[in-house]
C-alpha cells in the first residue's frame, strides 16, 4: 500500500441552500474546523499526496479557509452544475496524471475515518477497478440500494427505479468511491446524461464498469461516517458524534473525564496523560495540555498551552497566547490573555492578567488586573520571580515589577519596582521603598517557620 500513489478529490461545489445560509455549506464548521478541512486531513491521512477540491459559487471562500490546514490543495471550478460525474471530471488533470488509487468524497462528509479511506484502497490495490462505501440500515427509505451478485456489486439502483425486491435491500449507497488510476478516465468519460435531469451521475460507473468486465465492490461502513450535512440539525448530529468520538480517544489514552458528555473539545485540542478535565470545560482551537493537569469545571480556553501538572479554574478563562508554565495556578474567575505564567506562579481569584509576563512561583493578589489597554494601544507587564502582588491593585503598563517585589494590597503601580522592593501606591501618591521587601520577606519567613 505503502507504494501506492493516491489522489482525493474532494466534490465541493454544493451550495447548501438547506442550511439557510450565506456561508458555503462545507464552511460550516464542526469541533471549530470547516467541514472540508476534517475531510481533507483525513484523506491526507490516507495517503492521498495530492488533494483536489471541486468548487462552484463560493469557491475564494473555500480556498481561504482550507489554506490553513494545508497548502497543497489543488483547486478545480465547476463551471456548470451538470452532476456528480461531470464534478469529478473537474478534475481531469490531476486524473490524467496517473495515480494508483483515485479517492473520491463529498466536502460535508466530516466524520469519515482514514482507516475506511484504507479499506477501500486496500480493494482497489487488491484488483477492483471501483469501490463504492455503502451502510447497512434497517430503514433505507430514500436511499439509493446497492445491488450485488455472486459478491460483486453490480448496479447502484435509486430507489424510484428500484423494483419490489430491490426495495427490500438495506444495503444503501454511501456516495464515496474509489476507482483505480487506471480506469478512472475511462470510466468517468463512458458516463451520459440520458435521463430526465441531463446530469452526468458518478453512480453510473459501477455499472459501466462491470459491463466492461472489471470488478466492482462494496465495502460496509458505519452509517455515521458517511453522515451527509445537508442543515443545521444535522450540523448539530455531527458535531454530537465528532465529540463523542474524541472524548473516548482521549480517555483511552489516559485522560480522566468526569463527566464527559459535558466537555467540548476542539479538531486540534491535544490532553497529556494523567490529565483530569472536570465538567462543562470547553476547549476552543489551538489548545495543549501536558500531562498531570486539571482542569476544573466552568473553564473555557482557547489559543493556550498548559504544562505538566498545571492546575486551571474552576470558573477561568484563558485567552489565546495564555502560557502556563509547570506547576502554575490560575484559579477561579480569573482571565488570562496573551501572558506567560512562570513554574509555579500563581493567579488565584477574580484577576485579569493581559499582555504580561509573571515570573516563576510569583503571586498574584485577589482581584488584581493588568491595565494593558490605553483604547489605543496595547502594553506589557512584567512581574519577576517571586514577586508578591497584593490583592486589588492595578498595574498600569508598561511597567516592570523586579524579582521578589513586594506591592501591597490597593496599589496603582505606575513606576517601575526594583527588585526585593515594597511599592505602595494609594490616593494619587506611589513610594517605593528599596530593601524594604526582604526585610518582610524576612520576617514573614521567620514567623512561618515558628509555626
Amino acid at each position: 500500500m505503502q507504494t501506492r500513489t493516491c489522489l482525493s478529490i474532494i466534490l465541493a461545489a454544493g451550495d447548501g441552500t438547506r442550511m439557510k445560509s450565506g456561508v458555503p455549506k462545507v464552511l460550516h464548521p464542526v469541533a471549530g474546523a470547516p467541514m472540508i478541512a476534517h475531510v481533507v486531513k483525513t484523506t491526507a491521512d490516507a495517503g492521498a499526496a495530492t488533494i483536489s477540491i471541486v468548487t462552484g459559487r463560493g469557491g475564494d471562500a473555500v480556498r481561504d479557509a482550507v489554506a490553513p490546514f494545508d497548502t497543497q490543495v489543488v483547486f478545480h471550478q465547476q463551471m456548470q452544475r451538470l452532476g456528480t460525474g461531470h464534478a469529478v471530471l473537474a478534475a481531469r488533470e490531476a486524473i490524467a496524471r496517473g495515480f494508483d488509487d483515485v479517492l473520491i468524497v463529498f466536502g460535508d462528509t466530516p466524520l469519515v475515518t482514514a482507516e475506511t479511506l484504507l479499506k477501500a484502497r486496500a480493494k482497489l490495490a487488491d484488483g477492483s477497478a471501483v469501490t463504492v462505501m455503502g451502510f447497512q440500515t434497517e430503514d433505507p427509505t430514500g436511499y439509493g440500494r446497492l445491488i450485488e451478485e455472486n459478491g460483486r456489486l453490480v448496479a447502484i439502483r435509486e430507489e424510484k427505479d428500484c423494483d419490489d425486491d430491490e426495495r427490500k435491500i438495506t444495503f444503501c449507497n454511501g456516495g464515496l468511491m474509489g476507482i483505480s488510476g487506471q480506469n478512472a478516465l475511462e470510466l468517468l468519460d463512458a458516463i451520459g446524461n440520458d435521463n430526465a435531469k441531463g446530469e452526468y451521475y458518478l453512480t453510473d460507473v459501477v455499472e459501466i464498469a462491470h459491463a466492461k468486465g472489471l470488478r466492482v465492490e462494496a465495502l460496509e461502513v458505519p452509517y455515521e461516517e458517511l453522515l451527509g450535512i445537508n442543515n443545521r440539525a444535522e450540523l448539530a448530529g455531527a458535531e454530537n458524534i465528532w465529540q463523542q468520538r474524541r472524548r473516548g480517544e482521549l480517555m483511552h489514552a489516559g485522560v480522566s473525564m468526569q463527566a464527559p458528555e459535558t466537555v467540548f473539545l476542539s479538531h486540534d485540542t491535544a490532553i497529556g496523560a494523567d490529565s483530569t478535565i472536570e465538567p462543562h470545560v470547553w476547549f476552543g482551537p489551538g489548545v495543549k495540555i501536558g500531562n498531570s493537569v486539571r482542569v476544573r469545571a466552568y473553564s473555557h480556553i482557547e489559543g493556550a498551552t498548559i504544562a505538566d501538572g498545571a492546575e486551571v479554574g474552576p470558573y477561568a478563562r484563558l485567552r489565546p497566547g495564555a502560557e502556563l508554565a509547570s506547576g502554575s495556578k490560575v484559579g477561579n474567575f480569573c482571565e488570562i490573555k496573551k501572558a506567560s505564567l512562570g513554574e509555579g506562579a500563581k493567579v488565584n481569584h477574580l484577576t485579569y492578567i493581559g499582555d504580561a509576563s509573571i515570573g516563576a512561583r510569583a503571586n498574584i493578589g485577589a482581584g488584581t488586573i493588568t491595565c494593558n489597554y490605553d483604547g489605543y494601544n496595547k502594553y506589557q507587564t512584567s512581574i519577576g520571580d517571586g514577586a508578591f502582588i497584593g490583592s486589588n491593585s492595578a498595574i498600569v503598563a508598561p511597567v516592570n515589577i523586579g524579582d521578589r517585589a513586594l506591592v501591597a494590597a490597593g496599589s496603582v503601580i505606575t513606576r517601575d519596582v526594583p527588585a526585593d522592593a515594597l511599592a505602595f501606591g494609594r490616593a494619587n501618591e506611589e513610594t517605593v521603598r528599596k530593601g524594604k521587601a526582604a526585610e518582610i520577606n524576612k520576617r514573614n519567613a521567620a514567623r512561618k517557620k515558628e509555626k
